[in-house]
């Protein structure tokens, strides 16, 4: 089996849009299944891929997280662009740290951050996480395990700057989560084992907003968009994108 490219998504209905974040390591996949169904229930839902994701993991070291904010931005834009006036924002571990960041940079209708952690992780957990999501991609392009191990002997001489500018953003982020005032829902994973679940508190107790919630989901784990209750997340969003006072 030959893997399949990752794309970036527009799915559009209503005036009411919706910005969607990856993770890092992650795709617009990691949150296509929550934009179709938000679609259906009449929200235009937007997704970016970041560079050096969805493709080799060669191409993931040479990036870092300036060019993902920048990615970020652009998907912001783009949706103003097509004339979305208000635009609520949807990230997963890396996307929920950036859905912060739009939130105290550019004007959001709500936030729904999800197992965003605030707290480092070590480079080695993180370079762990890389190494694996490397082998994993090379056994869906139908490499032999041969070649899969030839190519991730090479991919580890690589420097990864890339880690150290990832915990200086999560860093960043949380140092300046107090500014964000937008309504904000929080969701956590319980059997979240990427990140510390403190994560989750620490934004709720530190943002600023008049409206925020927060739930923990006690049956699923860190790629909560993926895992067994993700029809309840379904809901849970929709419901909180529906609380927001929307001019249309």
């Amino acid at each position: 089996m030959k893997k399949l490219v990752p794309k970036p998504f527009t799915f559009k209905a209503g005036k009411r849009a919706v910005l969607m974040l990856h993770g890092f390591t992650g795709n617009s996949a990691d949150v296509r299944m929550m934009g179709r169904f938000l679609q259906e229930k009449g929200y235009t839902c937007h997704a970016p891929i970041y560079q050096g994701h969805g493709v080799p993991p060669e191409e993931l070291v040479h990036t870092g997280p300036e060019d993902w904010w920048k990615d970020v931005t652009n998907a912001y834009e783009f949706l103003k662009n097509e004339g979305y006036e208000e635009i609520a924002v949807v990230g997963l571990s890396l996307g929920g740290v950036f859905s912060l960041k739009l939130g105290y940079t550019v004007p959001v209708k709500g936030i729904v951050p999800m197992c965003a952690p605030m707290y480092i992780k070590s480079e080695e957990v993180m370079y762990e996480g890389v190494l694996a999501y490397a082998k994993e991609y090379k056994k869906l392009e139908g490499k032999s395990d041969e070649l899969v191990e030839a190519e991730m002997k090479e991919f580890k001489k690589t420097p990864m700057g890339t880690l150290k500018a990832l915990q200086e953003l999560i860093a960043d982020v949380r140092n300046n989560v107090d500014m964000v005032y937008a309504p904000i829902f929080v969701v956590q994973a319980r059997h979240d084992k990427m990140i510390n679940t403190e994560s989750a508190n620490i934004i709720y107790n530190e943002v600023e907003s008049i409206q925020k919630e927060i739930k923990w989901y006690e049956e699923s784990g860190h790629v909560i968009t993926f895992d067994k209750e993700r029809d309840q997340l379904h809901e849970d969003v929709y419901a909180f994108l529906e609380s927001l006072n929307w001019k249309e």
